[in-house]
């Protein structure tokens, strides 16, 4: 019979597995989501801290152009694998571009294509589009916009990034998912990926999860009820106190033995703590990620990370680092840290870790 705290304990091992290659990392996990917010590094980065032998912030970006993966969409935005970008293209069920925007479109997949790769500075200074009102109400380069555009619709490809601006290239084309899998099947391999991800699963975490992959695979968006009911029927099931809980048929959920001593600062979008329902359900407090939230109603903190002590979130730290140093706070969710001295010495590791990580190479 299996128990919460089989289920929780299975959901840290076999995220937080024992650190890899990046190349291998990026494989394993499939998905790593993206932030541009750095406090103290970006979430790409904090998530891959766990992951990859001696990485440091901003190894990914110094990467990308060698490693097997894309900047584009999935349940969020951030860095797919070859498989996971073969799931999720060709995309479809767009609305039609007026007359002028399909022409605007074309001068930029034409000057793209002769330039190979284009700063969006580039393209706005060759092109001239214009601005246009942005979803806020505010200006935008309507080139830029069309950029972003040609991106999601797999015509472009974000071939690097120069201070954080992405350089756009032109998109191999995706084979049709007929030459591969039957439509069908291929958003069941889709779902089965997100599963993989964030297993194990409540019931209506999985049901919110797959709905979210409309933003990934637009062209499945009226086919995601009944691929729940699919799901449900080939994953492994147990109900726990009234929840059904969800995870890939192939895994056995070993027995809860003792938490390895571990102290861990995670990313708010690190796949162990990403699904907030299924963080209560396993730790019985609330977290939110508060960035947008007004300072003064914030009850954690701007950027606060989840503190993980063996197989507990216990609390969560607020960290800057400037001129070489790092300042970090911290908040527990009893009031006060674990009095063991092993969580002292994980904590005092864990910091010097994230300063060692933050240093330029």
């Amino acid at each position: 019979m299996v128990s919460l705290s089989d289920l929780r304990r299975h959901a840290i091992e076999r995220s937080l597995f024992p650190p890899t290659t990046l190349a291998r990392a990026i494989q394993r996990l499939g998905f790593i989501q993206a932030d541009p917010i750095r406090a103290p590094a970006r979430a790409q980065d904090l998530i891959l801290r766990q992951r990859v032998t001696n990485y440091r912030a901003g190894d990914l970006e110094r990467s990308y152009a060698r490693l097997a993966i894309e900047e584009d969409f999935f349940v969020n935005y951030g860095f797919v694998s070859a498989q996971l970008r073969a799931l999720l293209h060709p995309r479809s069920g767009f609305a039609a571009l007026s007359k002028a925007r399909e022409s605007q479109a074309r001068r930029i997949l034409s000057f793209v294509a002769q330039q190979g790769r284009v700063h969006p500075r580039e393209v706005q200074e060759q092109l001239r589009l214009g601005t246009e009102t942005n979803y806020w109400g505010g200006a935008s380069n309507t080139t830029t916009r069309l950029l972003d555009q040609l991106h999601y619709r797999g015509h472009l490809r974000v071939a690097a990034r120069e201070a954080g601006v992405r350089l756009y290239a032109p998109a191999s084309p995706s084979a049709p998912f007929t030459e591969r899998l039957s439509a069908e099947s291929s958003l069941d391999a889709l779902v089965d990926f997100a599963v993989r991800k964030y297993a194990p699963l409540p019931a209506a975490s999985l049901t919110q999860l797959v709905a979210r992959l409309r933003y990934g695979a637009p062209q499945w968006r009226g086919s995601l009820r009944s691929a729940v009911a699919r799901a449900q029927q080939r994953l492994a099931k147990a109900r726990i106190d009234g929840t059904d809980w969800f995870w890939p048929a192939e895994e056995a959920v070993p027995r809860a033995s003792r938490a390895p001593e571990r102290v861990a600062l995670l990313a708010p979008f690190d796949p162990v703590v990403w699904d907030r329902r299924r963080f209560e359900l396993f730790w019985g407090w609330r977290y939110r990620f508060e960035a947008y939230t007004p300072a003064p109603k914030r009850k954690c903190g701007y950027y606060a990370l989840p503190l993980l002590w063996r197989d507990r979130v216990v609390g969560w730290g607020n960290l800057s680092f400037s001129e070489g140093r790092l300042t970090a706070s911290f908040g527990y969710v009893t009031g006060k840290p674990p009095s063991s001295r092993a969580f002292k010495q994980g904590l005092q590791d864990e910091l010097a870790h994230i300063e060692w990580f933050l240093a330029r190479p």
